[in-house]
């Protein structure tokens, strides 16, 4: 072979892999593709005219490469933390995994959540062994972990952050406090008429109304409700367990020092209410009450940012058909989830 061939096929050596079907430009495409779009393999490999395996065979080593890549967990000091399920196969519970989301805060204060990792198990050991498995330098720097009430990822957090400030999150506090009424509303249901909600029952036809909060009802509702509630709570108790949700309700839309006040408040009487339900409430609320508190010290942190990532891994569960594979469903929202996507600019007009 002459120079001009062997300079041609060093040339064409770096376009595909040994035996490779697809040519690295190809398989970076499809990952990119995978990142930054709601698309699928099996849509990327029919517009390749290859199959599912010839291309995901490509997709898988490029995608391992970039999610491996360590600076992606370099300068995180928020951390978010739930519980998807990747299958719905086998036992209740056998499917879920923990995800760990950045919740960091750029210069602008705003939080632009991405997915870190996806390990098997929803326990305290899962999200304990990973923060481990990061190092110290990793620990060390995160200031603030927010969390749903589930104790196992709690304490997960004491054992590997000890500095940091737990925050347990604002809405599943609320949806504590909506379940509660709505447990009240069922055994009032059943002492009074003997049987479950029905149409034409005073409480099941204002059952949706009891989770509203009071500041968006009308005069109108606040009327209806009263009058329903007057013929169908007879000693009152599903009235008070509502008031008692719109206090805990209030917590979050009070200024810090009124907020702190209410919560101190709820703690002193929700416990020693004799309405079972109000006072389960109570016992659950009071051991979280740090976490709880350090709402106001953080300034309003939540685990929004973790749901919101949530969304992006059901989306893309949804347009893969769901999975067989845990690592594919790791990967596959790895790309997805992980911060590569990028974000809208507002236009001049709204800036």
């Amino acid at each position: 072979m002459n120079i001009a061939g062997r300079r041609c096929s060093a040339k064409y050596i770096h376009l595909a892999g040994k035996r490779a079907i697809l040519t690295h430009r190809a398989v970076r495409w499809a990952v990119d593709a995978l990142e930054k779009y709601d698309t699928s393999v099996s849509a990327l490999a029919h517009q390749l005219g290859v199959s599912w395996q010839a291309l995901w065979n490509g997709i898988e080593a490029e995608a391992t490469r970039r999610i491996a890549k360590p600076e992606r967990l370099c300068g995180i000091d928020a951390l978010g933390v739930d519980e998807p399920v990747w299958t719905h196969a086998g036992f209740p519970g056998t499917g879920m995994v923990t995800g760990i989301i950045d919740h960091t805060r750029d210069e602008h204060g705003n939080v632009h959540a991405r997915l870190l990792d996806l390990v098997p198990g929803r326990s305290g050991q899962s999200y304990g062994d990973w923060l481990k498995e990061q190092g110290p330098d990793f620990t060390k720097g995160i200031k603030v972990p927010t969390l749903d009430p589930f104790r196992g990822y709690a304490n997960a957090i004491r054992d590997e952050l000890p500095e940091a400030i737990t925050v347990v999150d604002a809405f599943h506090i609320v949806r504590l406090g909506m379940a509660m009424v709505d447990d009240v509303r069922r055994r009032v249901q059943q002492d009074t008429l003997g049987h479950r909600g029905r149409k034409d029952d005073p409480l099941f036809n204002i059952r949706r109304t009891l989770q509203q909060g009071i500041e968006s009802l009308t005069g109108k509702q606040v009327a209806r409700l009263e009058k329903r509630l007057e013929a169908g709570d007879p000693i009152s108790e599903v009235a008070i367990a509502w008031h008692s949700y719109q206090k805990l309700r209030a917590v979050y839309h009070a200024r810090p020092e009124r907020g702190r006040e209410l919560v101190t408040e709820i703690l002193a009487s929700f416990s020693t209410c004799p309405i079972p339900e109000i006072a389960k409430l109570g016992r659950s609320l009071r051991a979280w009450k740090t976490a709880i508190l350090a709402y106001f010290e953080t300034g309003g942190v939540s685990n929004g940012p973790t749901e919101a990532v949530n969304g992006v891994i059901e989306t893309t569960c949804r347009i893969a058909r769901g999975f067989r594979n845990f690592e594919n469903y790791r990967i596959r929202n790895l790309l997805a989830a992980g911060g590569h996507r990028p974000y809208r600019k507002k236009s001049p007009n709204h800036a």
